[in-house]
């Protein structure tokens, strides 16, 4: 039996820093919005330092690093320039996504089955440097038993097709892919992985996943970015906290 206990938000506030490069300033900050959600109760930061820096900068992970008192969720491609990056800074965690420059956002999950050999010897010199290192994934079981082969200590399922099945209504497709990420949720519990979710939540969709006992964090940062200019960051955290607190009880 798996004890219920309450979940770990992680606010993503890539976002911010997409509207701050949109004109060319320095406003708004990003490490201002990570202080912000600090406060209103996230239990960590991510951000996602991408290969053409869209939005988070290098200078931000250095920010973000120095001025939070929260865990930092460096999130980046499995790239030697990262590695480099991740070692100097030393981030509380890795979360390694799947990257193309022509994407929008990170699309799927990181195909680890297909290449462990190089993930293996990849996460080595992470591990040892103290990060805890996550694969993002999809809920195929191929992918969660891989990423406990080559000694990963967290996975994030990948929830994007889930929302988007959900926002088009389609509820029946949304439903069994809802099942679909219990079993790998389950899967990866049971092969000694932490497990976590993360894409496309908002507080219509958030409640199912979060009420997946094996499930201890939710990363979450479009919605909330978005939010935030109608409720102001700090209420909107409140609300998807109260969400996940409500749907844990829930199913307790």
């Amino acid at each position: 039996m798996i004890s219920v206990k309450r979940q770990r938000l992680g606010v993503n506030i890539d976002h911010v820093a997409t509207v701050r490069n949109a004109r060319g300033s320095a406003w708004p900050d990003p490490l201002r919005a990570a202080l912000l959600a600090e406060a209103a109760g996230a239990d960590g930061i991510t951000a996602h330092l991408r290969e053409d820096r869209r939005h988070i900068r290098d200078a931000d992970m250095e920010a973000l690093r120095a001025g939070i008192g929260i865990p930092l969720n460096f999130e980046c491609a499995a790239t030697d320039e990262m590695a480099a990056i991740i070692l100097r800074l030393k981030p509380h965690a890795v979360c390694l996504v799947p990257e193309k420059r022509e994407e929008r956002t990170t699309e799927g999950g990181l195909d680890v089955a297909g290449d462990e050999a190089r993930l293996t010897a990849y996460i080595k010199p992470l591990r040892e440097a103290g990060c805890r290192v996550s694969m993002f994934i999809g809920h195929a079981p191929a992918q969660i038993e891989a990423s406990a082969r080559i000694g990963a200590a967290v996975v994030e399922l990948h929830t994007g097709h889930y929302s988007d099945l959900h926002a088009e209504g389609r509820l029946a497709e949304a439903e069994a892919e809802l099942d679909a990420l219990r079993k790998g949720a389950a899967l990866a519990h049971a092969l000694g992985l932490e497990v976590h979710a993360g894409h496309g939540l908002t507080y219509d969709n958030v409640a199912p996943i979060a009420a997946i006992p094996e499930i201890v964090e939710l990363n979450i940062g479009h919605f909330l970015i978005g939010e935030a200019i109608y409720l102001g960051l700090g209420p909107a955290i409140e609300d998807m906290r109260r969400r996940m607190d409500e749907a844990r009880g829930a199913q307790a």
